[in-house]
């Protein structure tokens, strides 16, 4: 890598424009990243790009002059003091951290063209640069306000129907299954063995390896790709996590000696849990409350009798 200050005024301008061609495919990248989520800023990020466009052919035209037609390939990882940058197509970025990024780029590319103007001696290259300098701060501003933008009904309706599909249903799906398939062994366990401790450990691993088998089952079964729904890991490790959260909550009740005790609290989580999940199915997914308490508690209730029966047996 070279350092800043050992770079001639035709390797400044080189890099200038490879600069600008590579912040204009940034945008464009984002542009295309938020077009089905968020039109509106997708916009204002072709709008950007255009505009680094535009700088570019600036660029390229004083270089021609000054220097003739062949431009070095200059980039930004070959000179000191430039923040790395993570490929867009590596990954589909949110709109957070597009803002973000964009803002940092434009900070960064005016403090490039400042310093480039100070080490610069020729009168038109030292102009460009200062404009263009001027030209950056505008657009570091216009970063700042798209960062600020709040979205439109369309968008956040849109926001909300991503975060159902990415957090909210794949949780739902690990609650429930937590909170309701480990109901059967927990229970038969405290009715068989009437131990809190063999209770608990028998708890701990129907929750943990119904996680386990949730996550895996959720991250595989759709990559997100046609559906929509996000991270496949992502989908998996919030569906499992929740999974396991659902059965721990009424095994932990049988950390206490008294089985008699310990399955009574158990029973009162268990409540609450099918309340909760009833209340977010409701909340999320426009289940009418009587309706999903119904179902819920049903459904809870049977396994919690299966327990019971089989314990007993």
């Amino acid at each position: 890598m070279k350092t800043f200050q050992s770079l001639t005024e035709r390797e400044i301008l080189a890099l200038a424009i490879s600069l600008e061609e590579e912040d204009a495919r940034i945008y464009a990248d984002f542009a295309g990243a938020l077009e089905a989520d968020y039109p509106e800023q997708a916009a204002q990020f072709r709008k950007m790009r255009h505009e680094e466009d535009g700088h570019r052919h600036r660029l390229l035209e004083l270089y021609q002059q000054k220097f003739g037609e062949h431009v070095p390939l200059i980039r930004r990882q070959d000179v000191r003091g430039f923040v790395n940058r993570r490929s867009v197509w590596l990954g589909k970025p949110g709109l957070k951290t597009v803002q973000r990024t964009a803002e940092s780029m434009e900070v960064e590319t005016r403090h490039f063209y400042l310093a480039a103007a100070r080490r610069t001696t020729d009168a038109s290259i030292r102009q460009l640069l200062g404009d263009l300098a001027e030209e950056e701060s505008s657009h570091a501003e216009t970063a700042e306000k798209i960062a600020a933008t709040s979205m439109s009904a369309g968008e956040k309706a849109q926001a909300k129907r991503l975060f159902l599909l990415q957090v909210v249903q794949p949780g739902l799906a690990g609650l429930m299954d937590g909170s309701v398939s480990t109901l059967a062994p927990l229970f038969a366990a405290a009715f068989a063995t009437h131990s809190s401790s063999s209770t608990f450990l028998i708890g701990l691993a129907a929750s943990v390896g119904a996680g386990i088998s949730m996550g895996f089952a959720e991250a595989l079964t759709d990559d997100g790709s046609l559906t929509g729904r996000g991270r496949p890991w992502t989908r998996g490790f919030v569906c499992g996590a929740m999974t396991a959260l659902g059965g721990l909550g009424h095994t932990m009740p049988y950390l206490i000696p008294n089985v008699k005790t310990a399955t009574s609290i158990a029973v009162g989580v268990v409540l609450v849990e099918l309340c909760v999940i009833s209340w977010i199915r409701h909340r999320f997914m426009d289940t009418p409350l009587v309706s999903a308490l119904l179902q819920v508690l049903l459904g809870g209730a049977l396994v919690f009798l299966a327990g019971i029966l089989i314990g007993n047996s």
